[in-house]
C-alpha cells in the first residue's frame, strides 16, 4: 500500500478570506470556491489544502511543514506580515523551525531538520 501526500481541510469562519489570506501571504494560488461558499481550496506547488466553513467555535488545526529553503520561507512571511508565533530558531529537539498561526488560529510549524 502506498500512501500519498494527504490534503489537509481547515476549518475556518469564511472560506473566500482565507483563500486570500494563503494567497497574500502564503503565495498560493485559488483553485476553486463551491458555489455555496462554504469549501474551497488553495494550492502551492504539490501541496493543496482545502477550507470548510464553521459557525461556532471550533478545534484549530495543527500542521507540520518541511520547508526546503527555511530561512528563504522566513524572511519572506516576515515580509508579507503574517503572524508568526514563534521565530525562527534550533529547537532543542533537532529541528529548526518557526510557527505560523492563520487568521481562524490554524498552526503551521514550518520546520528543516
Amino acid at each position: 500500500m502506498k500512501i500519498n501526500q494527504p490534503v489537509p481541510e481547515l476549518p475556518v469562519s469564511d472560506v473566500e478570506k482565507a483563500q486570500r489570506y494563503y494567497r497574500d501571504i502564503l503565495s498560493c494560488e485559488i483553485e476553486w470556491l463551491h458555489p455555496t461558499k462554504d469549501i474551497g481550496a488553495v494550492s502551492n506547488g504539490e501541496t493543496a489544502i482545502f477550507f470548510r466553513r464553521r459557525t461556532g467555535s471550533f478545534e484549530p488545526a495543527v500542521h507540520w511543514v518541511y520547508c526546503e529553503d527555511l530561512d528563504a520561507a522566513y524572511e519572506a512571511l516576515v515580509i508579507a506580515k503574517a503572524n508568526l508565533l514563534e521565530p525562527i530558531e534550533n529547537k532543542p529537539w533537532g529541528l529548526r523551525q518557526f510557527t505560523l498561526q492563520d487568521l481562524d488560529g490554524n498552526i503551521f510549524h514550518f520546520h528543516q531538520g
